[in-house]
């Protein structure tokens, strides 16, 4: 009969080939990966020179510097930096500190603060909900870049307002889209490039 010892030591085993298991599947989706960047299991983050690029299933993901998520089978949590995503068919949610968001069939960039978050849906269909008070839920439908928003954090006087197109280009999505086979909506449709 095993000891507790033995017990103790096998689980603590299974942890580790759990964790090693989880991080393979993010490791494996990796396409590009700069400077400071660290995998643990569903999570990522990465330093003041640190970027990576990753694919998990349909989607495809561009984590900028100084930013830090994790992975869910729901979708992403975000919880510091910029991040570029293009998602597959099908309802996926976006979480950070001062929003939720959903999404469909869609390709979004965010800029994570402790204030607010900046939301632009490239092109897709969001709905854009402030954790600090969810009434104040907006839907926005794009084609290209159209609505771009901040979502205030929790005592703002508005929770949503206008944003501009920041940091994030078209090139950039085609790449990502390119990652999983896919080609934006907006490529051929003489939309002028960002």
């Amino acid at each position: 009969m095993p000891s507790r010892r033995d017990w103790l030591k096998g689980a603590a085993a299974m942890l580790l080939v759990r964790e090693a298991l989880a991080q393979g599947r993010l490791e494996q989706g990796v396409y590009r990966r700069q400077g400071d960047v660290r995998i643990s299991g569903d999570s990522v983050s990465t330093g003041a020179d640190g970027e990576v690029v990753f694919v998990v299933d349909k989607d495809a993901v561009l984590v900028r510097r100084n930013s830090g998520l994790s992975i869910l089978k729901t979708g992403l949590r975000i919880v510091s930096g910029a991040v570029l995503s293009v998602f597959g068919d099908g309802r996926r949610q976006l979480r950070t500190p001062s929003a939720n968001i959903g999404i469909r069939g869609t390709a979004v960039y965010l800029e994570v603060e402790p204030s607010r978050t900046y939301v632009c849906t490239c092109y897709g269909e969001a709905v854009l909900e402030p954790r600090g008070d969810p009434a104040a839920r907006e839907t926005v439908r794009t084609l290209h870049h159209e609505q771009p928003r901040y979502i205030m954090a929790e005592g703002a006087p508005q929770m949503i307002m206008r944003a501009p197109v920041v940091n994030h280009t078209d090139a950039e999505l085609v790449f990502l889209e390119s990652l999983v086979g896919r080609e934006p909506p907006f490529v051929g449709k003489g939309f002028k490039p960002y």
